[in-house]
């Protein structure tokens, strides 16, 4: 006789439902999550326990390996390169770039360097990059040497803009144009754009003069002064082309020409020289 007992044990064990394995497998996974939460945890408190113990040591230490490894193989600073140099100053750009070889890559800002190099005189334009994995590239574009300014028995080569570029090694620049008194650096490029459309009158001009701020006089390589009227600078220069290629006005013995009047030209020779006093040569006396 087939009893309960035998009927359950000959029936084939009950798989569990999709539902309760789930279930199964979530419960693990939570149990898995917790432990290792509990382990973060207790590895947090220790951390912070030890930092608590001497913090700015801690901090010391950190600092110093993460700078070790930014001057690591690859990460430090093998070459500086400048590209464009001709005249700037070889250590003010040195101190514009602010790092040396062997120093960290990451240290080194070239948005910052870029600034600090376009406030050097004789920078116009400087592009500054990290190459990887040790270079940092700068190119320069220099400012023009336009003009030499003299100001109080100082001499500076500026550009077309007025900047003082240099105050030594002027004959480094060549011939350049003369420029004198105060303001003169700010106005030049209009006078001297204004006398290279004039050649016949360029070739015969020392200096500008700047006067009283205002307005300017030409010293020609003869000692003559012409000066010119405010604000019409353009047309008496042409008028004195004009002069000078019907007269010959200014190969004569100049000591100045007015143009200052809009109605006339005032013209002044230069003083005669005084006779030298004859001397009386004493008669020889003869013998009978």
């Amino acid at each position: 006789m087939e009893t309960a007992r035998t009927r359950n044990a000959a029936k084939p064990p009950r798989r569990p439902s999709k539902t309760r394995l789930w279930f199964k497998r979530w419960r693990n996974a939570l149990q898995k999550v917790g432990l290792a939460s509990v382990a973060l945890g207790a590895v947090g408190v220790l951390a912070i326990g030890v930092v608590a113990l001497d913090p700015a040591a801690r901090l010391r230490d950190t600092a110093a390996s993460l700078a070790e490894l930014g001057r690591g193989p690859g990460l430090s600073i093998q070459e500086i390169r400048i590209e464009g140099r001709e005249f700037a100053p070889r250590e003010a750009l040195q101190n514009a770039i602010a790092t040396t070889p062997g120093e960290a890559m990451l240290d080194f800002d070239p948005n910052a360097a870029k600034e600090r190099l376009e406030r050097i005189a004789w920078v116009q334009h400087a592009h500054v990059e990290r190459r990887l994995p040790g270079t940092i590239l700068i190119r320069i574009t220099e400012r023009q040497a336009f003009a030499i300014w003299q100001k109080e028995g100082r001499f500076s080569v500026i550009d077309r803009q007025g900047n003082v570029m240099a105050s030594e090694r002027l004959q480094a620049f060549g011939p350049l144009p003369l420029v004198v008194g105060a303001g003169a650096e700010r106005y030049a490029a209009a006078m001297i754009d204004l006398l290279r459309s004039s050649p016949e009158i360029a070739d015969r001009v020392q200096a500008i003069v700047r006067v009283s701020e205002r307005r300017w006089n030409l010293r020609l390589q003869n000692g003559a002064d012409v000066l010119l009227p405010e604000g019409q600078e353009e047309a008496a220069i042409a008028r004195l082309a004009e002069l000078q290629a019907r007269d010959k006005l200014l190969d004569r013995p100049l000591a100045a020409v007015d143009m200052r009047l809009p109605d006339r030209l005032v013209v002044r020779m230069q003083a005669a020289a005084p006779a030298a006093p004859a001397t009386a040569t004493p008669a020889r006396s003869q013998r009978g």
